[in-house]
C-alpha cells in the first residue's frame, strides 16, 4: 500500500499556562481537544481517598449497561457493610444494616452523594461476590481504559498503602464515565439524596444530617455537574470535577489540598476550572460527519471512502492567540481493501508544530463500502493491467 500524508492547513498550538495552587497535585484538561491546561505533579501516585469510588462506579455502570444488574434491583447488604462494623465508625457511609435489602439505585446514589463506602461494599458483594474480586475487576477496568499506574486495595478508598492513583489517571477515569456512561453520568449532579430505608433508629437520626452532596462545587459554579470528592486527615482534600460552559467541557483534579473543609475545596476547584475557561478557548476544525479526505478503495462498490472523525477534533489556544501557524495533516494508506465498515479506523488526523505533534485523532470511515463480486473483481484486474488503474 502507498502511504499518503495530506497536509490540510496550518494553525498555532496551545501551550500550558501557569496556575498557582497549594494543592500537592492539580491537573486540568480540555475534554474536547485533550489539551493539558494545568499540570502539577499529575503523574505522582497519591492516596485518592474517596475519589477511588469513581472506579467502583465505573465497574458498576458497566454491569448495569451489560444488563447484569438493574437500577431497581434489590440487593442484600453483607456483614462487611454493617454500620456496626468498626471500620465504618469514622468513615463516610449510608448507615446500612447487615441482611437488609436496598436498591442498586440507592447504593449508587449513596456512593455519589453520601460517599457511602458501605454502599460500595454492598455493590461489590452483588457484582463480584466480595470486595477482593471487585478490586480485581476495578484493576482490569483501569488497565483497559489506559490507567497504567493506579492500584486498589478496597472499593471505598479507606486508607491503605495500595490505594494509589495519579491526577492524570483520575482525569482519564472521569472522561471515561462522561463519554461511555452518558446515560448515568447525570447522577453525579445530584445535590441531595435522602435514604429512606434505615433499619435502626440510630441510623435514622444520624442520616437526617447526611443528605447533601459533599461536592459543594455543584452549589457554587454554574455548569458544574460532577464528580467526586475525597478527604483523609493525612492526605488532605481532593476532588475530581467537571464543568460544561458554552458547549465546552473541562475536567479538573485536585489532590493533597490542606484546607478547612469541602467548601474551601470547592472554591479552589472553581478557581482552577474558571482559570481554564477564562484563559483558554477552543478552535474546532472537524465535527463528526465532516469530510476530511477521500481515500481510494480497492475492490469497493464505491471508488473512495470518506474519512471523518468520531468526535470533534479541536485545538486549545490561549485567548490572546490567533489561529494560524500549525499544520493539520491527514495520514492514511491507500487503497483501502474492501469491505470497509462504518466506523473503521482508516487513518489519523494530526496537528503538528515544528515537527511536534500537539493533537491527534483517528480518521474513521463515514459509511460502509461493500466489496464488488468475483466477476467484477476480474474486470477490475484486467482494467488495471491494461490501463494502469
Amino acid at each position: 500500500m502507498k502511504k499518503i500524508i495530506f497536509v490540510i492547513f496550518c494553525i498555532l498550538p496551545f501551550s500550558v499556562n501557569a496556575f498557582s495552587t497549594n494543592a500537592r497535585s492539580a491537573y486540568l484538561i480540555d475534554m474536547q481537544s485533550g489539551a493539558e491546561i494545568v499540570s502539577k505533579e499529575a503523574d505522582t501516585l497519591m492516596p485518592p481517598s474517596s475519589m477511588l469510588k469513581l472506579m467502583t462506579l465505573a465497574v458498576t455502570f458497566d454491569e448495569i449497561r451489560n444488563g447484569n444488574i438493574k437500577m431497581d434491583e434489590r440487593i442484600v447488604v453483607p456483614e462487611a457493610a454493617n454500620y456496626k462494623n468498626p471500620v465504618w465508625a469514622g468513615a463516610s457511609k449510608i448507615c446500612l444494616s447487615a441482611g437488609q435489602k436496598i436498591s442498586v439505585s440507592d447504593a449508587v446514589l449513596g456512593l455519589i452523594v453520601m460517599s457511602g463506602g458501605d454502599a460500595g461494599v454492598t455493590l461489590a458483594n452483588k457484582i463480584a461476590g466480595g470486595e477482593d474480586a471487585m478490586v480485581q475487576k476495578m484493576t482490569d477496568k483501569a488497565r483497559e481504559i489506559g490507567m497504567e499506574k493506579s492500584s486498589f486495595a478496597n472499593v471505598s478508598g479507606l486508607p491503605n498503602p495500595n490505594n494509589l492513583m495519579t491526577s492524570r489517571e483520575l482525569a482519564i477515569l472521569a472522561q471515561h464515565l462522561i463519554e461511555q456512561h452518558s446515560d448515568l453520568y447525570p447522577l453525579f449532579a445530584t445535590k441531595q439524596f435522602e435514604f429512606k430505608e434505615y433499619q435502626s433508629e440510630w441510623c435514622a437520626q444520624w442520616g437526617r444530617s447526611k443528605t447533601m452532596n459533599y461536592n459543594k462545587l455543584l452549589f457554587i459554579m454554574p455548569g458544574a455537574d460532577g464528580l467526586k470528592t475525597g478527604h483523609t486527615d493525612d492526605g488532605g482534600y481532593g476532588m475530581v470535577a467537571s464543568a460544561k460552559i458554552g458547549g465546552r467541557r473541562l475536567i479538573g483534579v485536585i489532590n493533597g489540598l490542606k484546607t478547612k473543609g469541602h467548601e474551601a475545596l470547592a472554591a479552589e476547584m472553581k478557581r482552577l476550572l474558571n482559570y481554564g475557561f477564562n484563559k483558554t478557548t477552543n478552535k474546532v476544525f472537524y465535527k463528526p460527519g465532516d469530510k476530511i479526505v477521500e481515500i481510494p478503495v480497492w475492490y469497493g462498490r464505491k471508488k473512495t471512502a470518506i474519512a471523518t472523525v468520531a468526535k470533534s477534533f479541536a485545538i486549545t489556544l490561549k485567548r490572546s492567540e490567533s489561529a494560524d501557524g500549525i499544520r493539520l495533516i491527514a495520514r492514511f494508506e491507500e487503497p483501502l481493501p474492501a469491505p470497509v465498515r462504518k466506523g473503521d479506523k482508516i487513518g489519523e488526523v494530526i496537528a503538528e508544530r515544528n515537527g511536534e505533534i500537539v493533537a491527534r485523532a483517528p480518521l474513521i470511515a463515514k459509511e460502509r463500502i461493500g466489496k464488488i463480486q468475483f466477476i467484477a473483481r476480474i474486470i477490475k484486474n484486467i482494467s488495471v493491467m491494461i490501463n494502469g488503474r
